[in-house]
């Protein structure tokens, strides 16, 4: 089958036979007390990649954003949440909210009414703005400089949801290399990052099954040294240190390559959708969606394809409240592979009105 659902947007999967060995999987330490030595190297070795002072690691965005919002006392008091946020930011921001914290919703991507609500609650206390780096459901980075203006002269501070876009997304973006360089994440595309936190998954981009914090050193050794989870949860395991420990010595080595590979596959798809008579929607970012459908046509054409051998996803878009035919694009696809779709494509949509 076909395969164009999963996220492993370089095609990094780190088989065990590639990793350095392991003789257990954990120590049974809570990473308060101790941490397996490539922790650190790691984490300053991501610090580096995203541009921020430093950085620490998590066993999941879950682990990172259930713990973050509860662990720095007054700060904050009041959290804005971009309405369009993933689910795992917005749990956080949730359990935020039954410890007292006041917590609001504002429209997505919308600097505008961000800063007309914060003005509006000026005497509610210290303040966090959250949102997603790059948002999947309308294709567009977050108005990141934006955010973090309005955030910083309201005396608070921006929190990103970065894990769509760490690994694929970097610096010195152009239309030739329209990803940029390096794979940092969107700070880098922004050219933002003092003052920011950041939190992302390397399960997707880099396909390691772990979570990296980070952001100013003084706010990452807090988080370090009064972490619920750091106390309580287990720490990443081994495999999951070494299989981020190689995915950063291949995004060092050949991860543009990577990239630009993964680009004009993209490319190509737009290209062969756009031919067949199919309408577009997003950017070159790998996570592609026909627009258009109706909820029942989008369902006929994916299970069609299914019988096809074609794999995709259906998605309802919480920020567009669209029905999405899905098709997620990784370097480890091949030129035929996407020939083969768009014949695919065609032969599902015959005859669905």
């Amino acid at each position: 089958m076909l395969d164009f659902t999963s996220a492993l947007y370089l095609g990094m999967r780190h088989p065990s036979t590639q990793l350095r060995p392991w003789t257990s999987l954990t120590s049974g330490v809570p990473a308060a007390l101790a941490e397996a030595p490539e922790a650190a190297r790691i984490g300053s070795a991501l610090a580096t990649l995203m541009g921020v002072e430093r950085a620490t690691l998590a066993r999941s965005t879950l682990h990172a954003f259930w713990d973050l919002f509860a662990t720095f006392g007054t700060e904050p008091r009041r959290i804005y949440v971009d309405a369009g946020a993933y689910p795992i930011a917005r749990a956080g921001a949730e359990r935020a909210m039954a410890r007292g914290v006041h917590v609001q919703f504002f429209p997505h991507h919308d600097p505008d009414e961000l800063r007309r609500r914060l003005r509006r609650d000026a005497r509610l206390g210290p303040l966090w703005v959250v949102a997603d780096g790059y948002c999947t459901g309308c294709g567009r980075a977050a108005p990141i400089v934006d955010f973090a203006a309005i955030a910083a002269a309201a005396g608070g501070r921006l929190v990103i949801d970065d894990t769509q876009a760490m690994g694929v997304l970097g610096y010195g973006a152009t239309p030739a290399m329209p990803y940029g360089y390096g794979g940092g994440g969107s700070l880098r595309m922004a050219g933002v990052g003092s003052g920011v936190l950041l939190v992302a998954s390397l399960a997707k981009g880099f396909g390691a099954p772990l979570a990296v914090i980070g952001g100013p050193a003084a706010l990452i050794t807090r988080f370090e040294q009064a972490s619920d989870m750091r106390v309580h949860a287990s720490p990443p395991t081994v495999a999951d240190l070494r299989s981020a420990e190689r995915a950063i010595a291949i995004n060092a080595s050949r991860g543009d390559s990577l990239r630009h590979r993964l680009m004009s596959l993209v490319r190509q798809f737009r290209h062969v959708v756009r031919d067949a008579g199919g309408q577009l929607g997003g950017s070159l970012f790998p996570v592609q969606w026909i627009a258009g459908m109706v909820q029942r046509r989008a369902i006929a054409v994916y299970q069609r394809l299914r019988q096809l051998g074609v794999a995709a996803v259906l998605r309802r878009s919480p920020c567009r409240a669209a029905e999405d035919l899905v098709f997620v694009i990784t370097a480890t696809h091949s030129r035929m592979d996407i020939e083969q779709l768009a014949i695919c494509l065609r032969a599902a949509s015959m005859g669905i009105a």
